[in-house]
């Protein structure tokens, strides 16, 4: 085995080689420089000069100082000098890998390396990185002076580095991103330096809105902006106190685009909070210790009301007031009487019972204003008001508040509005919420169609008082309140009939005479004539609060949602129809399914059993099944229809209603086990022979039934054949008889 012995010559060798070569490169570049040391030489490109000095002092000091000038202008032969005066673009792919950089903001020759890196003076990266943000605003001026403002320009979390442009915009050095980050990008660089913070929002109402695509939803840049983010003790930021409500209310006012595609339980936010006390102390007095939206909801963890973890959920709002009104408990129990604060043992009411969320006003106490020193007034008959020029009658009957539902509530409990600074103090207080105590029922108010008009200030709008009454409320249990099941139709036939009845209001043409059709339907009578109040009314399908057009998705009445509604009285119904053909569960096809209303309609139902149910429901099938439906009034089964047969078989009878199933389901009242059997229904003597008629058979079709096709022409060419010679010979021999009649006379 030979080694490898290196000796002193050898190393000398090497040297020398190195030498020559290090000497080589020298005398290359002078020859270079021999031109490119002169300051004033230039060239001329795009009509533009251009100096082509090269400071061989700084070049010396490069990081390509051992470099020889044509390893990069490979263009150029040191033999054949001066060179042509235009030269190739340096490509430093040939040294560096630029592959991250192409396809990166700057790539794709936007910027070239130069721009940043310098050309003959090349530095080493750790003194770029000192430099960067100055290199950054050399090309973006506008936005290095949004940045320069920022908190993230004057110091990091940790409080030693200064932030730079790099720290946001790059995942290396070169591969820089675009400008405007996609949101899971935006999120995964905020939470570099941000963790807690993000991973609160990304859980909050706000952040899983994002993730659904919500284009309306705020990100981290949304609140805090890009570049000139600022903390949020500078009276200019966003986030300072005092701007809050504002910030908040760019989305959570009327008028804006959040507010036309979500409809919340709460309205008028905003508006609210500036009257509130909340809002008088920020904006009227400066009181940054006033509450602001982010006090109640949090900064980055917003979540709605029914989320158990939420800061406003009904458990937790008493911990969130408390972060400001600590000792509230110990206060209210002086002031409040023992049986309203705590009604039940260690059983306190919420805040909110008493103090609407967004309307936080000081409480008028009942023991301070009782129904007694309302009714100094409103006892007057005569007593009345002027509104929108009309004169209306302010006189309170107490002896209906007495025997109302809200007999124990005191006036001020539902006007909550009034102020002690008005005289009268019920003075302007406006219309009652009732939101503090049937929040879930006014929700549901608010998202209805009757809540949408009246919001928008349509007069003829059903509000709250409309149905329920104002001082004589009476729970729906009870026989003479008008929404007791029985009295519900009457209710809403002040709006939808034929006849204008109430306050002007005109029955609109797409609602005319619904309450007529209800109580001629079988609904109407069970309830109207058989007194049945466990019968349908239209609270019962509309629903009471929430109702919606039938166009609506969320609607009870929406085609889609008809079924599970009709399945409130009709739940073995529902359960077949579930499984049957007709089944969205079952049939996924984009044409439309029938259900509930197509066939029973929708408030004239009839019973199933009656004639014209009956008859009807053959044009109802054939509406979906037309070329069927055709074959079926081919049969006796359809002639007998046809001419006005109730008993003959129908669609129905042997398909079945709701738990329509394919033939060659077992199940199928037609399939091969079941169908003697349902033929019984009507032909006791049915067997597997008599079962073989083709209900459907026509002789129209030869592709299906090609044996009765040419049947039925071959026995109509053969009936029309016969018809013909004879009737011919008939004709032929009715000339004869009058030849031969003829020939008989002649002779005699």
């Amino acid at each position: 085995m030979l080694k490898l012995l290196l000796t002193p010559f050898h190393f000398f060798f090497i040297f020398s080689l190195l030498l020559l070569n290090l000497n080589s490169i020298k005398a290359q570049n002078s020859e270079c420089l021999d031109c490119h040391s002169d300051k004033e030489l230039v060239t001329e490109k795009n009509g533009i000069e251009h100096s082509v000095y090269v400071d061989f002092q700084l070049f010396k000091s490069s990081v390509h100082e051992d470099i020889d000038c044509i390893d990069c202008h490979q263009d150029v032969d040191p033999d054949d000098l001066p060179h042509e005066e235009s030269l190739l673009k340096v490509s430093c792919a040939e040294c560096h890998d630029t592959e991250a950089f192409d396809v990166s903001v700057h790539g794709n020759g936007k910027v070239s390396c130069n721009e940043c890196h310098g050309t003959h003076d090349i530095q080493f990266s750790d003194t770029l990185k000192t430099n960067f943000d100055n290199l950054c605003i050399s090309c973006h001026k506008s936005t290095a002076n949004y940045f320069k403002k920022s908190i993230h320009s004057v110091t990091t979390l940790d409080g030693n580095k200064k932030m730079g442009c790099t720290n946001c915009h790059t995942k290396s050095i070169h591969l820089l991103d675009s400008k405007k980050f996609a949101e899971e990008d935006l999120h995964s660089i905020c939470q570099n330096c941000h963790q807690e913070e993000v991973e609160k929002y990304e859980g909050s109402l706000h952040g899983i809105a994002l993730t659904h695509g919500k284009f309306l939803a705020p990100n981290c840049i949304t609140c805090h902006n890009a570049h000139q983010i600022k903390t949020s003790k500078d009276t200019s930021s966003k986030t300072y106190k005092m701007n809050i409500p504002e910030l908040c209310g760019s989305c959570h006012k009327d008028g804006t685009q959040i507010s036309e595609l979500k409809t919340i339980s709460q309205i008028h936010i905003l508006e609210d909070y500036v009257e509130s006390i909340h809002g008088a102390g920020l904006f009227k007095r400066g009181l940054i210790v006033s509450a602001v939206c982010t006090d109640c909801h949090f900064t980055h963890e917003i979540k709605p009301h029914e989320d158990a973890t939420s800061s406003i959920n009904r458990k937790n709002i008493a911990s969130t007031c408390t972060q400001c009104h600590a000792a509230i408990e110990r206060v209210h129990q002086k002031v409040i009487k023992g049986e309203l604060w705590e009604k039940e043992p260690h059983k306190i009411p919420a805040c909110i019972d008493c103090h609407q969320p967004h309307q936080v006003r000081r409480v008028i106490y009942e023991q301070d204003f009782t129904n007694n020193f309302c009714m100094d007034c409103h006892n007057d008959k005569d007593i009345f008001k002027i509104e929108n020029g009309e004169k209306k009658s302010l006189f309170v009957d107490i002896n209906e508040h007495n025997n109302s539902a809200h007999k124990d509530n005191s006036c001020v409990k539902c006007h909550s509005n009034v102020s002690t600074r008005n005289n009268p103090i019920c003075k302007d207080s406006g219309i009652v919420d009732c939101t503090s105590c049937h929040e879930e029922q006014v929700n549901d108010y608010v998202l209805s169609q009757h809540g949408k008009l009246h919001a928008k200030g349509d007069k003829k709008s059903a509000y709250c008082t409309d149905c329920h009454g104002t001082h004589n409320t009476l729970k729906k249990d009870n026989l003479n309140s008008p929404t007791f099941s029985r009295n519900i139709p009457s209710l809403c036939e002040k709006c939808h009939s034929y006849e204008e009845k109430v306050g002007g209001r005109a029955a609109e043409k797409a609602r005319e005479g619904l309450a007529e059709k209800y109580e001629m339907s079988i609904h109407g009578k069970g309830l109207i004539e058989s007194g049945l109040t466990v019968t349908a009314t239209c609270a019962d399908c509309h629903t009471a609060h929430s109702e919606l057009p039938a166009t609506d998705s969320l609607s009870s009445v929406f085609p889609d949602n008809i079924p599970a509604t009709c399945a409130k009285c009709h739940l073995g119904i529902y359960e077949k129809f579930r499984k049957s053909i007709h089944s969205p569960e079952i049939t996924k096809t984009e044409k439309e399914l029938p259900q509930c209303a197509d066939c029973h309609k929708s408030h004239s139902i009839e019973r199933v059993d009656k004639t014209d149910f009956r008859q009807g429901i053959v044009d109802q099938c054939g509406k979906c099944h037309k070329s069927v439906t055709e074959t079926y009034f081919d049969t006796f089964h359809g002639k007998a229809t046809a001419l006005g047969s109730v008993k003959t078989a129908h669609c129905y009878d042997c398909h079945g209603a709701h738990d329509i199933l394919p033939t060659f389901n077992q199940d199928s009242r037609l399939s091969r086990t079941n169908i003697v059997e349902t033929c019984k229904t009507c032909h006791p003597n049915s067997n597997k022979m008599f079962v073989g008629y083709l209900t459907h058979a026509t002789h129209h079709d030869k592709d299906k039934y090609p044996y009765l096709y040419y049947t039925f022409w071959s026995m109509t060419i053969l009936l029309i054949s016969v018809f013909s010679f004879f009737g011919i010979h008939t004709i032929l021999w009715f000339f004869r008889s009058l030849k031969d009649k003829k020939d008989i006379k002649k002779k005699h």
